[in-house]
């Protein structure tokens, strides 16, 4: 429980007890004229409350422990002597010398008067340790939700620079083998991937980006893909994005395009990318056909990264579906962006 909702039970409960202990009496019940009983109902008030925040602020947080019975009751009878105590000087010892009268009678023994106020003080200790373990739970509580959103966004990280890594080891593939073809491709594919790299290396650090920068991060390695194929135009890339504000995680997305182009078959039969927003969803499908003798699976690193990182950014918020069969693979995922 949060320490301002911890408050607002403290000034009910207080509010409460002082309507019942010192109001009741005096203008419900005729006791407004008397006025031993005034003091009396004052009294008792002032030591219940007192007992309560040395009870609540001291002997709890020092002595009581939860998992230890003898400190629960170590704690108990503290707190309870703490009541007796704090009553007896002002009831047996400050009422007499300033006003004449006392609560209890002459000659009531020490063990009885602390015996007796078991019954009238156990209420506040009570509730004072329940208010204090519900802000302990609290504390705890949100401790631990720190520690998890801190070492969630350790992994975030942590799978981000497995992604990076892999992505610039494909693209470096890429180049290699039109360097050696000694094409003319060459140069504006360093050309794309600097890009890329000036994108990854900026972008990577942050939680989120804006949803048109990740597509053009795709768009870019797409157009440095279609450098080296023969057929391009059997790749069919499709957007419609009509909202602008949104954002999503970065690098998100490249690994199933990365993945599709390492296995895809461009002899005939293409490759098709289709991503489009509907009321603040990402739709995002792809689907191609397979190199006829590839036996590889299309999970790997990168995809396996992914169903990670959407289980932490959009628990309950994603739909991921992966199909494959021996000739063809697709994807179909959406995201819940709000």
């Amino acid at each position: 429980m949060k320490k301002k909702q911890i408050i607002w039970l403290q000034i009910i409960y207080w509010s409460l007890n002082f309507f019942g202990t010192v109001i009741t009496p005096l203008y419900f019940l005729g006791r407004g004229d008397d006025l031993q009983g005034k003091v009396l109902s004052l009294t008792f008030f002032l030591a219940g409350i007192s007992t309560f925040y040395i009870c609540y602020l001291v002997i709890i947080p020092k002595v009581f422990r939860p998992e230890k019975v003898y400190t629960v009751i170590i704690s108990f009878f503290l707190s309870i002597l703490c009541f007796a105590t704090l009553r007896y000087l002002m009831e047996e010892v400050l009422l007499p010398a300033t006003f004449g009268f006392r609560n209890y009678g002459q000659g009531t023994t020490l063990a009885y008067y602390f015996f007796d106020n078991i019954y009238y003080g156990c209420i506040n200790v009570f509730i004072a340790g329940i208010l204090w373990l519900l802000e302990k739970f609290g504390v705890i509580e949100t401790e631990r939700q720190k520690l998890e959103q801190e070492r969630n966004q350790a992994r975030i990280q942590a799978l981000k620079t497995q992604i990076n890594p892999h992505f610039i080891f494909n693209t470096l593939n890429n180049i290699y083998s039109l360097v050696y073809q000694k094409s003319e491709k060459a140069l504006p594919a360093i050309e794309e991937l600097s890009q890329l790299l000036r994108y990854s290396t900026k972008d990577l650090e942050k939680d989120f980006i804006p949803l048109e920068k990740e597509i053009g991060y795709l768009e870019s390695l797409i157009e440095l893909e279609k450098l080296r194929l023969k057929n391009p135009e059997l790749l069919i890339v499709e957007k419609k994005i009509s909202n602008q504000n949104l954002n999503i995680s970065p690098m998100l997305l490249i690994p199933f395009v990365e993945n599709a182009f390492k296995h895809a078959d461009f002899n005939g039969k293409g490759f098709v990318l289709n991503i489009s927003d509907d009321n603040q969803t990402l739709k995002f499908h792809l689907q191609n056909f397979k190199k006829i003798r590839s036996k590889d699976s299309l999970s790997g690193i990168g995809i396996d990264n992914v169903k990670k990182r959407l289980e932490i950014l959009y628990p309950k918020k994603h739909e991921l579906n992966i199909s494959e069969t021996e000739t063809e693979y697709s994807v179909d995922l959406k995201i819940d962006l709000k």
